[in-house]
């Protein structure tokens, strides 16, 4: 009897150790979401760039058109402005862009941070005096003093490939195809940490109920998206105006997501 009571003892002993042990590996922790990132990242398979969300279903990216020449910009230029452009490459060929494009590294395009998706803008390097016709596909820069993201086509074909960054002249031109209707959402980040994603988060969820919120870690940093709940473009751009810039690289700027 006192053999069994041993064994049965010893046998309680030892579910305790293994439910304990459980607890341990799968203690109280924050998920951090994956998801699709545009310069920062675009929308992956696993989530969304805001880019990368929760379980979003990612759409079937199409080619972006590409201006065929300059006979495209026409008439005065709606905008003009003068910075510092860069480019990007290899680490987001073939993702989508936030017009929900696929991103073409050799292909004509750019990404701003406000111009119209669809806008046809004229490159000019100011050192140079090269220029180059480019389509604004993708949100970007995030990097403080930089006003433009061109693709590694574009770089090559304005001299800024080798060098990296130049001083250059943007003139963006009105076109009938810029802002096409679609599902919208809004992304900000990255955030130097993740706590202050959570923060956003948090926040965006006491504001916006019944809209989707996620936070989420990508190679820049961590970010937020929220996705309104009919994905309108006038309720996601009344959200971006609302978020602002938490601070210098984690502005709010609209992601298309079909």
């Amino acid at each position: 009897m006192f053999s069994q009571r041993a064994k049965t003892g010893e046998t309680t002993a030892a579910t305790l150790l293994l439910a304990g042990a459980s607890l341990l590996t799968t203690g109280c922790h924050h998920n951090t979401q994956t998801a699709y990132q545009p310069p920062p990242p675009p929308v992956s398979s696993s989530g969304d760039r805001y880019h990368p969300h929760t379980a979003v279903t990612e759409p079937t990216p199409k080619p972006a058109p590409v201006p065929s020449s300059f006979a495209e910009a026409k008439g005065k230029p709606v905008f003009t402005e003068v910075g510092l452009a860069t480019w990007f490459g290899p680490n987001y060929n073939r993702k989508p862009g936030a017009d929900g494009t696929t991103y073409d590294q050799n292909g004509m395009t750019a990404a701003h941070r406000t111009l119209p998706l669809g806008s046809i803008v004229r490159v000019t390097n100011l050192t140079t005096g090269e220029q180059v016709l480019v389509r604004i596909t993708d949100r970007g820069p995030f990097a403080p003093g930089r006003v433009l993201d061109l693709s590694m086509g574009a770089a090559k074909a304005v001299g800024i490939y080798r060098v990296g960054t130049a001083k250059v002249k943007l003139e963006a031109y009105a076109h009938a195809a810029a802002d096409p209707a679609g599902k919208w959402c809004v992304q900000t980040g990255p955030f130097k940490t993740a706590d202050d994603a959570i923060d956003l988060k948090n926040a965006l969820i006491a504001r916006y109920r019944g809209a989707k919120v996620i936070e989420f870690h990508g190679p820049t940093g961590s970010w937020v998206r929220i996705d309104p709940a009919t994905h309108d473009k006038a309720e996601a751009l009344k959200m971006q105006d609302w978020i602002g810039a938490p601070d210098a690289q984690s502005q709010a700027y609209l992601v298309r997501i079909d």
